[in-house]
């Protein structure tokens, strides 16, 4: 399995790159949030991907952060959900728009990715809503690049210290798990934490935790 390339970008195609690897060029497709958020040819890109291997076909898609990897894998599990639903759903919403979305139930937000109709929006959301709360704590670990052109396939390694994460992933990894450990459920934790992320994008820990508290407390 290739869990992770670190290569030179030969060229961009709309829904794919070609990855030089020394010599080896491996087409990665990506969403399109991802491809926009790419360098251009010539410049060296890390991606973590993801192997798909059937009798007719062999594709490898590409993504920026463990969690984007992860929610593709999630949402691909979904019974009508292939590789390009997933992909369209990511590239709408982002992962941290899927984990909101999916935390708060809110298949409309789901149903704007292109080709995503309301009966597969609705499946995502109730078979994936559990799920939710470990993808958001797994923060926005980014795959870098190491090096220059001399650029390899490696693996991730367990033992590899993990990078840090972009400030409003991170924070809401950091809140999910106060809420965890304050006694609240995986499922009440994470709507609540996306619901505060929602409205106050750029709020550090501490300002999630007392927003979703005030979500969460009894009301009347």
């Amino acid at each position: 399995m290739i869990g992770k390339i670190t290569g030179v970008i030969d060229y961009r195609a709309p829904d794919h790159v070609l990855i030089d690897v020394r010599g080896v060029g491996y087409l990665v497709f990506c969403s399109e949030r991802t491809l926009s958020a790419l360098p251009g040819a010539g410049e060296v890109v890390a991606l973590y991907t993801d192997l798909v291997v059937r009798e007719d076909l062999m594709q490898l898609f590409g993504f920026q952060t463990l969690a984007e990897k992860e929610w593709h894998r999630l949402l691909t599990s979904v019974q009508g959900v292939g590789a390009k639903a997933s992909l369209a759903i990511l590239g709408a919403l982002g992962p941290d728009g899927v984990s909101r979305a999916i935390a708060l139930g809110d298949w409309n937000a789901v149903k704007a990715a292109k080709g995503v109709g309301p009966k597969i929006a609705q499946r995502v959301v109730q078979e994936l809503k559990d799920k939710a709360p470990g993808v958001m704590a797994m923060g926005g670990t980014p795959a870098r690049a190491h090096g220059d052109a001399q650029a390899e396939v490696i693996e991730p390694s367990a033992g590899r210290p993990a990078r840090a994460a972009p400030a409003a992933s991170s924070a809401q990894a950091d809140a999910l798990s106060a809420l965890g450990n304050l006694g609240y459920g995986p499922g009440d934790a994470a709507g609540a934490v996306a619901q505060a992320a929602g409205d106050m994008p750029d709020a550090d820990t501490p300002a999630l935790i007392r927003a979703a508290l005030k979500l969460l407390a009894p009301k009347g």
